[in-house]
């Protein structure tokens, strides 16, 4: 089929479709390209709702992409139900979207404790108008009960205190990040809410969430003026029952190393799908903005034969909390050694400070780095590299990352 007469249908207008749609044109794609969103707000950036939008200092985060200029069809408030892939249909809540090829961009959703959905004065803040609803209660100065020391959680702590904002910070686990690093980490970070006047009480597993309320699993009940619930995401990818498309285990769609699906024509990127890594030997859904970034080049790539490469990146993420800058790139492993760049002292308190992870063979595996950015840098490419660096040199502070090789 000529190139002009193919239809290109993108499920979902965050910034993995919306960066997909236009990698397609700057490619040289001449065909049709239709992104169809649920949202009825025109595509933006998700980073600044918890932090720049949440404290209303900016009204959101558009992404500046001219869809007009470009011949890209955009869609709003038109929600993906299913695929006929008989037929090469996208279903959706407004009628159905014929394809040639289909791209799965629908994101992830934010999880919620049962129950808690829908409660008056309960949130979630993983969309605009998620922090539109949270945002009046900052600018009054009301008091927060947020559930889960996460990323969300903790950023949206920070947005509370700087607006002047009571807080509260529950997190089942013994300490705040659990699943994504490692106490011996962490545990410098919790005086980072004590610092900043937050309360953060970690073993405090939630039994029930009312309005106004927080019923710890103890009997113990916390009153607050919201309760944001903080706890996680997962892929959103229900619509996808009985599509063809394979889901792995997590919920996540089961792309291959190129981001194609189970079903012919049919690609999948961003935080909906998951992919097999050989650099770090398992399948990968990485939940961050990098990998929405730089997902759709591989599937751009793929779609117009400019390209084949396996997709296979470093994931990299960062958060803002309390003054810190945060940055994490690669994965770390049980097996892997945790070395010290710097000491951030019993209160977290003593400035910038780098963590590393050495596989058995000294390979760097993974970065964490709190207002080192040039270690995070540096780490990053070398991670990419697959180098092996030398412990001693390593942990010396003074001694930039890429002259610690071994």
């Amino acid at each position: 089929m000529d190139q002009r007469e193919q239809r290109v249908v993108i499920a979902g207008a965050g910034l993995a479709g919306t960066r997909t749609a236009v990698l397609l044109r700057e490619a040289g794609f001449t065909g049709t390209i239709t992104v169809a969103g649920a949202e009825r707000h025109r595509p933006y950036d998700r980073p600044p709702l918890s932090k720049d939008v949440l404290l209303g200092t900016a009204e959101g985060a558009p992404l500046d992409v001219d869809f007009d200029a470009l011949g890209i069809e955009l869609l709003l408030g038109r929600t993906a139900t299913g695929i006929d892939a008989t037929a090469r249909t996208l279903l959706t809540d407004a009628g159905p979207l014929p394809y040639d090829r289909l791209v799965i961009a629908t994101g992830a959703e934010a999880l919620t404790l049962p129950g808690s959905a829908g409660l008056p004065g309960v949130h979630v803040l993983r969309t605009l108008d998620d922090a539109a609803r949270l945002r009046p209660l900052l600018a009054a100065r009301g008091s927060l009960i947020a559930v889960g020391a996460g990323w969300i959680g903790a950023e949206a702590a920070t947005a509370a205190r700087a607006a002047g904002a009571a807080v509260t910070v529950l997190e089942a686990a013994p300490h705040p990040l659990p699943g994504a690093l490692p106490p011996r980490l962490t545990e410098p970070m919790r005086q980072w809410y004590e610092q900043a006047g937050a309360r953060l009480r970690t073993g405090a597993r939630v039994a029930a969430v009312r309005p106004g309320e927080v019923e710890l699993a103890g009997g113990e009940v916390l009153g607050a003026d919201a309760v944001l619930i903080g706890i996680g995401s997962r892929p959103a990818t229900g619509w996808l029952a009985g599509s063809g498309v394979a889901l792995a285990p997590d919920g996540s769609v089961r792309a291959d190393d190129r981001l194609r699906t189970t079903l012919p024509g049919v690609y999948a990127v961003g935080d909906c799908a998951s992919f097999p890594s050989a650099r770090y030997g398992r399948r990968l859904l990485v939940h961050h903005w990098d990998n929405a970034q730089a997902g759709p080049a591989t599937v751009a790539a793929h779609l117009t034969g400019t390209g084949d490469a396996a997709y296979d990146p470093v994931p990299y993420f960062w958060s803002e909390q309390f003054g810190r800058f945060v940055q994490y790139a690669g994965q770390h492993g049980p097996d892997d050694t945790l070395l010290w760049r710097g000491d951030p002292g019993a209160d977290g308190s003593t400035g910038a400070w780098t963590v590393c992870w050495l596989g058995p063979d000294g390979t760097l595996r993974a970065v964490c780095a709190v207002d080192r950015p040039r270690d995070l840098a540096q780490g990053r490419r070398l991670v990419a590299r697959g180098a092996r660096l030398d412990p001693a040199r390593a942990a010396d502070p003074a001694v930039p990352l890429k002259n610690a090789l071994a």
